[in-house]
């Protein structure tokens, strides 16, 4: 376990680095982010295959996360020269360090989900008692 000290010396230093800090996790933390970049790891995809991967997203919402991805060189988006023309989105080397980072937390979220909806149902239960 972590001593109190070096938790303490870990916060300051994320605090001070915080304007260098939350403008790119603004960038990677946001609702599909993660879930985009998780299918396009193994192989390029296009954009109907990766809605139909990811259920719930709108196509504009996808439309809108791509761009940004390819802005922030997430992600590449290539034309391809098919009958209609088609589009294929792939992760670029950047995207792709954080595949380890988004495999822990996946993985965290697996492990802790039932934890978090119990602390939910344990909240809620005494605020409605209160």
């Amino acid at each position: 376990m972590v001593d109190d000290t070096d938790l303490d010396a870990a916060s300051a230093c994320a605090l001070a680095d915080m304007a260098r800090v939350r403008p790119v996790l603004d960038k990677i933390a946001d609702k599909w982010t993660i879930l985009i970049l998780t299918v396009l790891c193994p192989r390029p995809s296009r954009f109907n295959a990766i809605k139909r991967r990811l259920d719930g997203i709108t196509h504009k919402a996808l439309a809108d996360a791509l761009k940004r991805l390819e802005r922030n060189g997430l992600v590449t988006r290539t034309v391809l020269p098919t009958s209609p023309i088609g589009v294929e989105y792939a992760i670029t080397p950047l995207g792709h360090s954080l595949r380890q980072p988004f495999e822990a937390l996946c993985s965290w979220a697996l492990d802790n989900g039932a934890a978090i909806e119990a602390a939910n149902c344990e909240h809620d239960s005494n605020k409605a008692r209160s």
